[in-house]
């Protein structure tokens, strides 16, 4: 355990110092994004319902974080692939889960202040009120590891090229095709199937129901989707750093 967490603080002060005239940029564009999309929204909505801006609120909350996880951090990781530097990564002796862990704190506390700042206009902006579940810290951290697994798993597994269309792909459904920003009901039936199997739902729930917890209570059932795939992405992730080519 103590060489464990001695890999995970050294990978971590490295990937900061290797990344810190990046992170400034990632940090801009990522809170541009959570802002504009609550703003830019909006406009589309300027008699928005309490649902309906409670909907755009915790949407943003939702693509700020699918931004980072699944966008940034793929992106950086195929950079990564083509340098050579994750080779190297490849081979120092720590434990696989350990870069992981590093890499993935690094984007955590990227994402967080975009997270707040969202929540703060949309609260300006739409006069919301919020009944905030202590669950919503592990429910932000959930999505937040969900997201980073999955999106290294698709910079391990496809080629770099592919990387951005992929990733530019997935800000397009997460904004526009998927029941982030607006209730699934206004989907076609065989998208809504689809978007049972896919995270992005999900992962609005969960942000929704912690921020603002319903009537009903909260639901287990973004909590266990989303856990099935944190494990799988880390899985396939551990897999690919652990192969020896």
């Amino acid at each position: 355990m103590s060489h464990w967490l001695r890999s995970f603080l050294l990978i971590l002060w490295w990937n900061v110092l290797s990344s810190r005239a990046d992170l400034p940029i990632y940090f801009m564009v990522q809170t541009m994004l959570s802002v504009g999309v609550v703003t830019g929204l909006g406009f589309l909505l300027p008699t928005a319902s309490p649902t309906e801006a409670m909907y755009l609120c915790t949407g943003s909350m939702t693509v700020s974080l699918i931004t980072v996880g699944m966008v940034l951090a793929p992106q950086t990781v195929s950079y990564r692939r083509q340098s050579g530097f994750l080779d190297y990564q490849r081979s120092l002796p720590v434990p696989r889960t350990a870069l992981m862990a590093a890499d993935a704190t690094v984007w955590t506390l990227l994402a967080l202040p975009g997270f707040v700042l969202s929540m703060i206009v949309a609260t300006l902006r739409f006069g919301l009120s919020y009944q905030v579940s202590p669950l919503v810290v592990p429910a932000v951290l959930l999505v937040v590891v969900s997201a980073v697994t999955i999106g290294y798993s698709i910079a391990y597994l496809v080629r770099p090229v592919l990387v951005n269309l992929i990733t530019n792909a997935v800000i397009i459904v997460s904004l526009l095709f998927a029941p982030v920003n607006f209730p699934v009901e206004r989907l076609p039936d065989w998208l809504a199937q689809v978007h049972r199997f896919l995270p992005f739902q999900y992962m609005a729930e969960l942000i929704r129901q912690t921020v603002d917890v319903p009537p009903a209570g909260l639901s287990a059932a973004p909590f266990l989707v989303l856990a099935v795939w944190a494990i799988a992405g880390t899985a396939i992730a551990c897999r690919v750093l652990s192969r020896r080519d």
